[in-house]
């Protein structure tokens, strides 16, 4: 009976958003609030060539950004986790800090880079004389260059498990038998990592396709429209043409769907490229020779791009009244009135404690959820299909689209609940129960039901099998699940945007506000500050997923 009762909660969680984005995209609403059928929304989104350029956009954006992410961060994992190469800390220090950023923090950093006022124009127009630029960044080739740096971290933290536990002996044969290092790159180590590297391309696509932060900050000042901005446009004028964002939305999640089924169909066939049996695996690093200082210039170029510059062009433009370009004599201006402000002012220290509620709030209620679906899934209990699917729905759910979503739903509501920080808080936790399932479900099969077992048969019932014997084991999963749902939540944009009201507003919202208007120094003082702070749980992600991985590789 609980099961089910558990099961019709997260239907009540995920369902509504579906429906009523259904609902408003074959709605239409009369000034005096009736409501009749129609097909006109989806009449005028497919009549407009705006939405093919869109869609154009937003295909070409993603494929190319996934190729550059994919690039750098799984280059940089494969040579850490296999070779020989040195800094290896300091891809991992690279990653850890680029966890606590947030997003809207690092494209505004690289738009300035990248900007005319930046030093790669300024550089180049000195040596050249030219008034010109070298690259214009508020164009789609500018928004892949920034998006596919964003991802870089991601593709290496996933794709490093996976060369991780990649057995080392297929590559040592490849070189005893006479292969170079590319050659054994290449008829190696790549095939064996097929399916991870084909999974993390089509799971960035589909990040790349619901991105907010770049095609809103970089693409529209450039009038480079995508689908996630069309929608976000759309809900933004007056008045809001909600059941044709509706339409965007319910186009976009069919799109969705299917690249996630795809993703599903390949995750089957995984097991055929396993390399760990029972003879005597060891992951030892492959000797790259006098290569290795070669191919540590790899992991500098992401450290580079990465971090450095970045980091580099945010504390500039947070010791600059105004935005101008990197030069000797404009340190005269220098200044840290950006920092006197953020840290002295009641408005951000109230962003602050609302950021860190809302997400230790929403992490916390989505793995206790997830914990329970995670081993009724795992243990294959009546009802625990039904639990697994439902809790996946939200993964065909873009940011911008389930705030769609959700702002129609809270407006149905007979309790205020639409700009309150609970609203924020829900979509939260619909938003990353995927994301926690994926932890406990894994920490789950790692231990034999054996133990709960052995538990029952001593008179163990319920909720203390549970309590004392599978929660401790699985500490380190839900630690780490709800340590990287804490980060995700604290500089998540494009989901709180159409959600949040004036007392709750979180801090990456307010950095758009303040982008919107200027104020880039107190955007970028603000954001070092929220990174430092944030970088301290990325340490500590770090280490419980280092330790985690250590219990079960032995390395």
């Amino acid at each position: 009976m609980l099961v089910w009762l558990f099961i019709a909660l997260i239907a009540l969680l995920v369902l509504p958003p579906v429906w009523t984005l259904l609902r408003s995209s074959f709605s239409e609403r009369l000034p005096d609030g009736t409501e009749f059928f129609t097909l006109n929304n989806y009449g005028v989104l497919l009549s407009e060539g705006r939405f093919f350029m869109s869609a154009f956009n937003s295909i070409a954006f993603s494929v190319a950004s996934t190729l550059v992410s994919l690039f750098l961060g799984g280059a940089v994992a494969w040579m850490v986790e296999r070779t020989d190469v040195p800094f290896k800390r300091l891809a991992w220090f690279t990653t850890i800090v680029s966890l606590g950023t947030p997003f809207i923090l690092y494209v505004t950093a690289w738009s300035y880079i990248l900007g005319r006022a930046g030093p790669l124009n300024d550089i180049y127009r000195f040596i050249t004389g030219s008034r010109e630029t070298l690259f214009e960044v508020n164009t789609l080739s500018g928004m892949i260059v920034v998006e596919g740096f964003i991802w870089a971290p991601l593709a290496f933290l996933l794709l490093s498990a996976t060369f991780r536990a990649a057995n080392a002996e297929m590559e040592e044969a490849a070189r005893m038998s006479g292969a170079t290092v590319i050659q054994t790159i290449m008829r190696i180590s790549l095939p064996l990592a097929f399916p991870a590297i084909l999974a993390f391309s089509l799971f960035a696509f589909i990040l790349n396709l619901e991105a907010f932060e770049v095609p809103a900050l970089i693409g529209m000042p450039g009038r480079v429209n995508v689908l996630t901005t069309d929608v976000y446009q759309a809900v933004k004028e007056i008045p809001p043409r909600v059941g044709f964002a509706s339409a965007f939305s319910v186009v976009m999640l069919i799109i969705i769907s299917a690249l996630l089924y795809f993703y599903g169909r390949m995750s089957r066939y995984a097991e055929r490229f396993a390399t760990i049996t029972g003879k005597g695996y060891r992951p030892r690093p492959l000797a790259l020779g006098r290569a290795r200082w070669g191919f540590s210039a790899i992991i500098l170029l992401n450290f580079a791009v990465t971090l450095l510059l970045p980091l580099i062009a945010m504390i500039w433009m947070s010791v600059m009244p105004y935005v101008q370009p990197m030069r000797l004599q404009a340190l005269n201006f220098a200044t840290l009135q950006n920092f006197g402000t953020v840290l002295t002012s009641r408005y951000y220290l109230s962003l602050v404690a609302t950021t860190l509620i809302v997400a230790a709030i929403s992490a916390t209620v989505t793995m206790l959820v997830t914990l329970l679906a995670g081993w009724l899934a795992a243990r294959r209990a009546p009802g625990g299909q039904v639990v697994d699917q439902l809790v996946v729905v939200p993964l065909i759910f873009p940011g911008v689209v389930l705030g769609v979503a959700l702002l129609e739903v809270a407006l149905r509501l007979p309790f205020p609940l639409y700009g309150t920080m609970w609203l924020i808080i829900l979509a939260f936790i619909i938003h990353y129960m995927p994301f926690g399932m994926r932890y406990t479900y894994a920490g789950v099969l790692q231990i034999h039901p054996e133990l709960e077992q052995a538990a029952r048969v001593s008179g163990g019932r319920g909720w203390p099998v549970l309590w004392r014997i599978l929660i401790p084991l699985l500490a380190p999963a839900l630690a780490s699940g709800w340590l990287f749902i804490f980060l995700l939540a604290s500089k998540e944009m494009s989901l709180p945007l159409l959600l949040t009201g004036p007392s709750s507003q979180t801090i990456s919202v307010a950095m758009f506000d303040l982008w919107g208007n200027g104020q880039i120094g107190e955007v970028a003082a603000l954001g070092l500050l929220w990174a430092l702070m944030m970088t301290l749980f990325g340490v500590a992600f770090f280490v419980i997923s280092r330790r985690q991985s250590s219990m079960t590789f032995g390395v």
